[in-house]
């Protein structure tokens, strides 16, 4: 065999290798993006798919639901199961309210929380929120190793209708009504023919 020939069979058995983790590449939120809120960003519905994982371990995703009992979360994803694509409709949520994510990873036994780092074990955050990843929708990515390295690869999700920051609501300016503008025309006329008598 030559050296070429050797070569060659090399790169083949790498690219065979390197082919499967090539081909789960996912989309994965921005850095500097980590910890961040996930809030309801006008009254339609969030609606979340599911992009994709490239975990090694078996990731369950969750919305959270603040009760206390985890069997009351709603489930949205599995990194095992669900295919790339997959949606699922979350609801409606009032502008400005925080929805938490909690990332269940079966092969650990450990969870894992979207937004502050406080909420997670290790005190560090384990989800990344991309706001306007596409137009009207933000990207949410998750890290599922406690204590890093934190490279959130391990589940991703786009969700319509959700902000980092809580929405501005414009404040309406008064338009005066029509019998308004009225009296203040009377009373401008007034106040000229008063300046006519007294200069005349």
């Amino acid at each position: 065999m030559t050296f070429f020939s050797r070569l060659a069979a090399r790169t083949a058995a790498l690219t065979g290798l390197l082919a499967p983790g090539a081909a789960c590449a996912i989309p994965i939120a921005s850095p500097g993006t980590e910890g961040l809120p996930v809030l309801a960003a006008n009254a339609g519905a969030i609606v979340a798919t599911y992009q994709g994982s490239s975990a090694n371990y078996n990731n369950d995703l969750y919305l959270f639901t603040d009760d206390g009992v985890d069997d009351n979360d709603v489930f949205m994803f599995s990194n095992r199961s669900t295919p790339a694509g997959h949606i699922v409709n979350l609801g409606r949520f009032v502008p400005g309210r925080e929805l938490m994510f909690r990332l269940h990873v079966n092969t650990t036994g450990r969870d894992f929380f979207s937004g502050g780092a406080s909420r997670n074990p290790d005190r560090h955050a384990h989800a990344r929120v991309q706001q306007d990843w596409t137009p009207g929708s933000a990207l949410v990515s998750f890290e599922d190793l406690r204590g890093g390295p934190y490279q959130f690869n391990d589940l991703s999700f786009s969700l319509s209708n959700a902000a980092t920051t809580v929405p501005t609501i414009p404040v309406p300016v008064p338009v005066p009504a029509p019998a308004s503008l009225g009296l203040i025309g009377i009373g401008i006329a007034g106040l000229l023919a008063a300046r006519r008598r007294g200069a005349a």
